[in-house]
């Protein structure tokens, strides 16, 4: 298939966007704005919250989370997984660990709304880390290395990202000044979020009583679920939250959290410089002879035709996985060899590593759990980033920790009393018994990458289109391991300061990755970016240092994984390429940084 000549040429565009979920929602907009004519290329279908999330059908978890009804079919196209470079990979057949989007809108359609900015040490990591431990503070085999754009030049950028978003929270820092209510921690933001924060629920009341209380910092998670009605910077107008419990999985049918159907598509969609093709899975990016000019992308359309897009700019917008995909296949910059450490793309593959406790609490607690939104809830941040000593449990990274009502929907999200039995009678009454009383803490924690952890083409499994698919190599590693002890104990102190509890668990992450049980859909890297040919696959700008007409966009582009939830730097880093592109690629098409 990937050497077959093309069926069909189309007309040639300015940009070919691959993928229309945020980033490539941000891209067209901002393109078709100066005038460019720009296609997007979506292999699913078009998706309107209308027409994926009308009420009352789609508060349906049946549907939308057992049977995955918005999410990639495994049968035509996945990855295959393996824990060390010795094991065979398999295919990953279920959706489990973490899932694939599809359709217009991608995982941003039915993302939970949690949006972080990055610290500026999640940017510098090696250089902070080492300024702060020394350099043998970092194992030989961990490969973290500090993105080639600073925390100062992305400000500006994150904003724009909140406000496109309607972002509900309380700023911590603005200008240098600490604001009460916000994350001390925080670096200095120009402005306070667009909105402000959502109300704190009966689980983030209890968990900001107990962290105040042993001395931490609680304050209100920064969520993409507007408080109140709000009108972007493109004029589209979202609507305020009603806590329907509705959020992850699915989409919002009060048009309250941002995606890219809410918040951007309505302003980009009536534009006469943009076209939407549905149901066109690109596999390929199209390159001259010498293999350094991007001449547009090849295509499988609707009807299975083979079809060449030509195009002067290439954006790859897809999928983490998927982006790095088309770069190997389309031999676009040398692919990552793990036994000599040469190569780049599909290199620091990572992930996210969990933490948790469930808090029983005494008969008469009401924590109401069918009230709740995405991003929803009290956090504390007091163990990330360098907010604190690492020598105590020897790790690079941390966690946030927050206590969040999402929702308490009937099949996945009641829990039980303890010591319920596993059916009949008694399961009955431990459901009932802990719906009410049982409230849940999680710590999500950073990944870090590691010489043994990357992307390439499996030699084995293909897709639906003969292509190899995408393998990852990911296991655990001793840091992760010791940061969720060191993260378990800080959430044993806070279970303890807790009052009204009755009995408390903990749960860390252990053994080998498990793919089965869903943990979070945010994988990272393989298409890094860096500050130089040699460490990475793009520049600050995210783009392709050996094609300069082509940028590659996402979470693979992070060369290791923060705590946050990675939304939010993927937006920030998205407008900051576009400015760009805007001031000085248009006007001298080539490389942005020599």
């Amino acid at each position: 298939m990937l050497n077959k000549q093309p069926e069909k040429v189309m007309p040639k565009k300015d940009v070919v966007v691959v993928g229309l979920g945020w980033t490539g929602a941000i891209m067209s907009k901002e393109l078709t704005d100066i005038g460019l004519n720009v296609v997007a290329l979506e292999r699913g279908d078009h998706r309107t919250t209308a027409a994926a999330a009308p009420y009352p059908s789609v508060a349906d978890e049946l549907a939308y989370v057992q049977r995955f009804k918005l999410f990639q079919r495994m049968k035509n196209n996945t990855v295959t997984i393996r824990y060390d470079l010795k094991d065979t990979a398999v295919p990953y057949r279920e959706l489990g660990s973490f899932y694939l989007g599809t359709n217009v809108g991608g995982c941003g359609f039915h993302w939970n709304g949690m949006t972080w900015r990055a610290l500026p040490e999640d940017l510098k990591i090696r250089t902070m880390y080492t300024e702060k431990y020394g350099a043998d503070f970092i194992p030989e085999d961990m490969t973290i290395q500090d993105y080639p754009v600073s925390y100062e030049e992305l400000e500006p950028h994150f904003t724009m990202f909140e406000n496109v978003c309607g972002t509900s929270g309380q700023a911590g820092n603005i200008n240098g000044k600490i604001i009460p209510g916000g994350n001390p921690y925080d670096a200095p933001r120009s402005g306070n979020y667009p909105n402000p924060p959502l109300k704190t629920l009966f689980s983030g009341q209890v968990f900001e009583k107990a962290t105040k209380k042993i001395g931490l910092h609680p304050f209100p998670l920064p969520a993409s679920n507007a408080s109140k009605p709000y009108t972007n910077p493109y004029g589209v107008r979202l609507g305020p939250c009603n806590y329907c419990g509705y959020c992850e999985d699915f989409g919002c049918y009060m048009y309250s959290k941002a995606s890219p159907q809410t918040t951007i598509l309505p302003a980009l969609m009536p534009s006469p410089n943009f076209e939407l093709r549905t149901q066109c899975e690109v596999i390929k990016v199209n390159t001259n002879d010498q293999g350094d000019i991007a001449t547009g992308v090849t295509y499988v359309n609707g009807e299975g035709q083979l079809v060449f897009q030509p195009a002067d700019l290439v954006l790859l917008c897809a999928f983490q996985v998927h982006n790095v995909k088309l770069l190997l296949v389309s031999n676009i910059g040398k692919p990552y060899d793990p036994h000599t450490g040469e190569g780049v793309v599909g290199k620091n593959f990572a992930y996210q590593y969990y933490t948790s406790a469930t808090v029983y609490m005494k008969e008469g607690a009401q924590n109401n759990p069918f009230i709740g939104a995405g991003a929803a809830g009290t956090v504390i941040d007091d163990f990330n980033g360098l907010h604190f000593d690492h020598r105590e449990g020897n790790f690079i990274g941390g966690a946030y920790i927050t206590a969040a009502n999402a929702g308490g929907r009937p099949i996945a999200q009641v829990g039980a009393a303890p010591g319920t039995p596993k059916w009949g009678k008694g399961w009955k009454q431990g459901k009932k018994d802990g719906y009410q009383r049982l409230v849940g803490m999680d710590a999500e924690g950073s990944v870090m990458s590691y010489k043994n952890a990357y992307i390439d083409l499996d030699p084995t499994y293909k897709d639906i289109w003969g292509i190899p698919l995408a393998r990852m190599t990911f296991n655990w590693h001793d840091n992760e391991y010791r940061q969720g002890d060191y993260i378990a104990k800080q959430l044993e102190k806070i279970c303890q300061a807790m009052e009204g509890v009755e009995s408390y668990t903990i749960s860390k992450t252990l053994g080998n990755w498990d793919t089965r049980v869903y943990q979070s859909t945010h994988i990272t890297g393989g298409a890094i970016t860096g500050d130089s040919p040699n460490n990475s696959v793009v520049n600050k700008y995210l783009q392709s240092w050996d094609v300069p007409n082509l940028f590659v966009y996402g979470a693979c582009a992070f060369p290791q994984n923060m705590s946050y939830n990675p939304t939010g730097l993927i937006g920030a880093l998205t407008y900051h390429s576009v400015k760009e592109i805007k001031e000085r690629y248009l006007k001298n098409p080539g490389p942005l940084v020599i």
